[in-house]
């Protein structure tokens, strides 16, 4: 949704398989060990965990991890007065970056792990990223020195959308 002064809006979830599985395997073990054991009454294990524990460990492993997991989401945007940037949980409202801070941008192909040591809210030698998957983005440099690189999934149309809103600002 795309109000007047959006020029770019994209929004980014994790999604790979490989996330999923880190996530779902736990869960589904864990889900199956409280099930087993809280209501079969058949010890989980070799050396099974009390049934509070098994509570416990089935709210966070089961539930809440996942939950955690599959609710981030990165939403990019580029408006008529700068680029703007929210990483939930992380964020719970819009980082700008402001068109008069940025001195230059440009799109880029990255490594996640190499460059910045993994996907969220890293740091590198780089600087700073927001990325959630892929290896492309926009490398913004700000008129103080430092970088930030915005992982896109969509990076032509978000440099187009900035190289037009940053022209008419």
């Amino acid at each position: 949704m795309l109000n007047k002064s959006t020029a770019f809006r994209e929004v980014q979830k994790f999604r790979q398989f490989w996330v999923s599985s880190l996530v779902l395997i736990p869960a589904v073990v864990t889900l199956y060990g409280a099930y087993k054991q809280l209501f079969l009454g058949q010890p989980f294990g070799n050396n099974p965990a009390s049934d509070t524990t098994m509570v416990i460990l089935t709210i966070i492993f089961g539930f809440l991890f996942p939950l955690f997991i599959f609710s981030m989401k990165m939403v990019t945007e580029v408006r008529s007065d700068g680029v703007y940037v929210r990483f939930f949980p992380f964020h719970l409202s819009f980082k700008k970056f402001g068109y008069a801070d940025i001195a230059s941008y440009r799109s880029v192909h990255y490594s996640a792990l190499r460059d910045y040591g993994g996907w969220g809210v890293r740091y590198g030698r780089n600087g700073k990223a927001y990325n959630i998957s892929g290896n492309d983005g926009i490398r913004l440099e700000f008129r103080n020195g430092k970088h930030l690189l915005i992982g896109s999934q969509r990076t032509h149309e978000f440099l187009l959308a900035l190289e037009q809103s940053a022209r008419t600002a």
